[in-house]
């Protein structure tokens, strides 16, 4: 990001953002998705990093782990699994268990549908599988 580009403010949101991003998400993830950006999609990754991370993310009212609780079942309710699959990672870097997870899911089966959980379920053991958790106990 060019610094030319920003105000001081902008400047000081969008690297405590990229922190946040990098803290949350990992940096292979965040590298890659800065890494890839092209002169279409920079702004909107600009955006992201800027506003989501830098502003949300890093305000203290709730913890990090709530956060990652509030998105799981955001993020299901849209059928984002990609995504999710991101927010499952991040879920557990933020100190939620495989078994909060679950019952993040759970919750998301009656207020989401059937369908949207039990996507968001086999994302979420693909995810952990991936991870080195053992969830078959």
């Amino acid at each position: 990001m060019e610094s030319h580009d920003l105000t001081q403010v902008e400047q000081s949101r969008y690297e405590k953002g990229e922190a946040m991003r990098r803290q949350v998400l990992g940096d292979e993830h965040v590298n890659r998705s800065l890494g890839n950006a092209t002169a279409f999609s920079k702004p909107l990754q600009e955006l992201v990093t800027e506003y989501c991370w830098g502003y949300l993310w890093n305000r203290d009212t709730i913890s990090l782990r709530e956060r990652s609780f509030i998105n799981l079942g955001m993020i299901t309710a849209l059928g984002k699994m990609e995504e999710l699959a991101l927010h499952v990672k991040g879920a557990i870097n933020n100190g939620l268990t495989p078994e909060e997870i679950r019952e993040a899911l759970l919750q998301t089966t009656i207020y989401c549908g059937v369908p949207a959980a039990l996507e968001a379920t086999r994302t979420a053991q693909r995810v952990l599988t991936e991870m080195g958790i053992d969830t078959h106990e």
